[in-house]
């Protein structure tokens, strides 16, 4: 049974962060962001004091340590790779997921995953990356 009134429900509603605008804003500002000092802009605004990512084979602590990721990956695949939202994030009690999809802008999809985030205070405090097996 539901006790929550309509005035709790939309109150609660209202309280929530957008999803979509924080996970998105993290793929094109962070992922996406080839400049260091933007990138550590936009990770100071977007993310708690001390995020946690979580990568498939790797623990990522920290803000610094979060742009330094963001940076070897852009630079790992070359200068036309880009991350893609797949439409808009959806979330609720604090727990957000953004699919998306990466690759040579204009060329061929190269991974796909979803970004899962922790949100506190309108922030994301932990991430997982998670990566979908490779099409055969």
């Amino acid at each position: 049974m539901n006790n929550m009134s309509n005035a709790d429900h939309n109150m609660h509603l209202s309280e929530e962060p957008d999803y979509s605008h924080l996970l998105r804003s993290n793929l094109e500002r962070v992922f996406n962001e080839r400049d260091a000092g933007k990138r550590a802009k936009a990770i100071a605004e977007l993310f708690v004091a001390e995020p946690i990512m979580y990568e498939p084979t790797n623990i990522v602590r920290g803000r610094a340590a979060i742009s330094e990721v963001a940076g070897t990956l852009l630079e790992q695949f070359g200068p036309a790779f880009r991350f893609q939202p797949e439409g808009d994030a959806v979330g609720h009690h604090g727990l957000g997921v953004l699919t998306w999809k990466a690759g040579p802008a204009n060329g061929p999809v190269a991974v796909t995953g979803s970004d899962v985030a922790e949100v506190v205070d309108g922030k994301i405090a932990k991430l997982w990356v998670l990566l979908n097996p490779a099409e055969r």
